[in-house]
């Protein structure tokens, strides 16, 4: 999915006419709501990943499958994360780059390596999910730790192999005297870029999908007969948060990366059909920008997958927003209670402050 950057961003001449079609027109609007928009994913992302990264790295937490493959989600995230002030910085510049060629390479590498790596660990944890509740008899090595450390290896460097070579290709490009980082798509390089686009987007967004939608329809057919034949059974309630955390991913998946890869691929049919008009060239780098920021969200979805997904997270999240809630209230919870009890003894008050000294939260440990 990286050939889509081979390409110079001037112009295109057109069938229609042989004139050079400038298709790269600013928009009044997107300088402010770009700016806002990133700047409000920034800070999500950064609360959200850093409280799922903080709560999985406690000294009592031990790792399962499922932990193992939202971690490695949540460190990609956090790469990406790095490069949104630059990003926010570039549009409030009205597509201005200031930070020079290699912090635009770099920027365009983690953010392609933060999308295949987001599509590729969502993909394993509805596989891991579906071998975990349709197969719990065949097949759970591949859910053993030292398994699914292999894979999120692999993962990383497959990923790595196709997003490297974009550090060695200029994204920064003169426009109207303005310097221009990842703003790549006229896609008049080679015959061939249309037919890699597509296989690409067959294979890194297509497959993917079908296989996390039959992942679903799988777990929910289970919990379905599950639930006929025994509606008391333990595993009802373990099943029913299997299927609700892929029901999740399903969603954050084609709500973040359908739009972009689905206008790619209309536009590479297009393109095979016959030479797109300037008109269209334009619409498509509007809807670029779009599609281009929805999956850019998609970082601060996936700590809602985490918070959903690990029963004991969840708690561990409530206990430490209520461990706050409570040394927000305490203080002036307490200078009333002088106020208006300045003559209580001195043991009635060591009971009120052992009320507030118990744990707050339950032992942490790792659940399936």
């Amino acid at each position: 999915m990286t050939t889509n950057n081979s390409v110079e961003p001037t112009g295109l001449n057109t069938s229609e006419t042989n004139q050079t079609c400038d298709f790269f027109v600013y928009q009044n609007v997107a300088v402010i709501i770009f700016p806002i928009f990133y700047a409000v994913v920034f800070l999500i992302s950064v609360c959200g990943n850093s409280l799922v990264l903080y709560v999985s790295c406690q000294k009592k937490q031990k790792f399962n499958s499922t932990s193992l493959y939202l971690v490695n989600l949540a460190v990609s995230d956090a790469l990406f994360t790095l490069a949104l002030p630059g990003r926010i910085i570039y549009y409030i510049r009205q597509f201005d780059w200031p930070f020079g060629d290699l912090l635009c390479r770099l920027a365009t590498m983690l953010f392609f390596a933060n999308t295949y790596t987001g599509i590729a660990f969502m993909t394993c944890i509805s596989i891991d999910r579906y071998l975990a509740m349709v197969q719990p008899h065949r097949l759970q090595y591949l859910r053993s730790v030292k398994v699914v450390r292999g894979v999120c290896f692999i993962v990383w460097l497959l990923v790595s192999l196709e997003t490297i070579p974009l550090l060695f290709k200029t994204m920064l490009h003169e426009h109207k005297g303005r310097r221009t980082c990842m703003e790549y798509f006229t896609f008049e390089g080679s015959r061939a870029t249309p037919y890699l686009l597509l296989l690409a987007c067959i294979f890194s967004f297509c497959l993917p999908l079908l296989v996390i939608l039959s992942c679903y329809t799988h777990i929910n057919l289970k919990l379905s007969r599950t639930a006929k034949q025994n509606p008391l059974t333990g595993r009802l309630g373990r099943s029913r948060r299997a299927n609700n955390m892929i029901l999740i991913i399903l969603v954050t998946f084609v709500l973040c990366f359908s739009p972009y890869h689905l206008n790619i691929m209309q536009f590479m049919i297009k393109k095979l059909l016959g030479k797109p008009t300037c008109d269209e060239l334009r619409a498509f780098k509007y809807s670029l920008q779009g599609t281009v920021s929805m999956m850019n969200l998609n970082c601060c979805l996936d700590p809602v997958i985490y918070f959903f997904a690990i029963k004991m997270y969840k708690q561990r999240v409530m206990s430490l927003f209520k461990a706050y809630q409570s040394t927000s209230v305490l203080p002036s919870k307490s200078t009333k209670d002088s106020s208006s009890n300045t003559s209580t003894s001195t043991p009635k008050r060591q009971h009120v402050d052992r009320s507030f000294s118990r744990p707050l939260h339950p032992p942490w440990h790792a659940v399936n």
